[in-house]
């Protein structure tokens, strides 16, 4: 059967929701049912999916009511319902394609709008971690907490205040890798999967550590054993690869070559912290921001800002970096410490510190 035809052509003569043409002598059609017709709309203008997944209302516009769309739908017709609303124009397994586009149909009536969310958008996201599309059982669909909508058949709803910015793939609205990844690992009780999700969020280039722990934090999501493991070794392994950015970045723009993860001291004082690069002659210190946003977030941020302003009022100027800006604006970054750098001839002379190993 050919799938892209109108989907009153698909309908067997017995089954039609066409109205058939009158016979000789017959009452002439209603001028009701003329104006229905005319107002009935081609399909042309629709893709190929959007031909073959019909809402109700979209049915409606094209001339068809829901008693006819119904009608199609019984034992031997040639349509089939997937979810309530939503309409299959052919029988058959539906393709995940269909499949995500009925959804999206079910769940973004109206102008609030639906996010796919979960291992759905992880699978758009091209995750080689996340299962294909059309093993998932479910397919997690974000919409705000006002609407009045429930999970049935494949579509599980996921409610949330506000959505996030989306991103567009195969024309379809994906939530962010990093909403993503916490919709997903809430249904997830495989450890080994939840650690390659996350390692592969980060490695991929998708986002970074932090991204991901705030909204495992804010999904509460943080206390399940599995989980803070997880996590445990992904900031590990986030702060590595940001490290390996910072010496690409000293090497690839010709900075001097500083002290590599460094404590400082004062002769025969107080511990002043520890450094990720450390600049003696300038007393310039660069220190990556790879702070996790976990429920403790204030008090460490509270021991970072401390730490920078004992360090400071010796006359160390402190550059903080973030693993994100070192990917995404490495040149920028560069700049901002050959600045630091240049800036400490027209600099009082800092205290005198002690270098050690970190």
């Amino acid at each position: 059967m050919n799938n892209d035809t109108h989907p009153q052509a698909q309908s067997t003569p017995q089954s039609s929701p066409v109205a058939p043409k009158p016979r000789t002598g017959s009452p002439a059609v209603s001028s009701a049912a003329a104006a229905a017709a005319a107002r009935a709309l081609p399909l042309s203008h629709l893709s190929d999916v959007q031909r073959r997944v019909l809402s109700t209302a979209q049915l409606r516009e094209h001339g068809i009511s829901a008693a006819k769309a119904a009608a199609q739908c019984r034992a031997g017709g040639p349509w089939q319902q997937l979810l309530p609303g939503v309409f299959l124009l052919h029988q058959g397994v539906p393709t995940s394609e269909e499949r995500l586009h009925a959804a999206l149909l079910y769940t973004g009536r109206g102008e609030e709008g639906a996010v796919i969310t979960g291992l759905a958008a992880l699978a758009l996201h091209r995750f080689s971690s996340a299962p294909p599309l059309l093993g998932l059982e479910h397919l997690d669909v974000m919409v705000p907490r006002t609407r009045r909508l429930r999970s049935v058949g494949f579509v599980r709803i996921v409610r949330a205040h506000a959505l996030p910015g989306t991103q567009v793939i195969t024309g379809l609205p994906v939530a962010p890798v990093a909403r993503a990844v916490a919709d997903a690992v809430a249904h997830l009780t495989d450890a080994d999967l939840v650690r390659r999700i996350l390692a592969e969020a980060v490695r991929g280039g998708h986002c970074e550590p932090a991204a991901i722990v705030r909204e495992l934090n804010l999904a509460r999501l943080l206390t399940r054993p599995h989980v803070s493991d997880a996590v445990d070794a992904l900031l590990a392994e986030g702060r590595s690869i940001a490290e390996d950015r910072l010496y690409a970045m000293v090497s690839d723009f010709g900075l001097p070559d500083p002290l590599w993860n460094v404590d400082l001291r004062l002769p025969g004082g107080p511990h002043l912290g520890g450094v990720d690069a450390f600049w003696p002659d300038q007393s310039v210190a660069v220190e990556l921001d790879t702070r996790a946003p976990r429920q403790d977030e204030d008090a460490l941020w509270s021991e970072y800002a401390r730490k920078r302003e004992h360090l400071e009022r010796l006359g160390i100027t402190v550059v903080h970096l973030t693993p994100q800006k070192l990917r995404e604006a490495t040149d920028q970054q560069a700049a901002v410490v050959r600045t630091a750098l240049m800036a400490s001839v027209d600099r009082d002379p800092a205290a005198y510190v002690v270098v050690l190993p970190r």
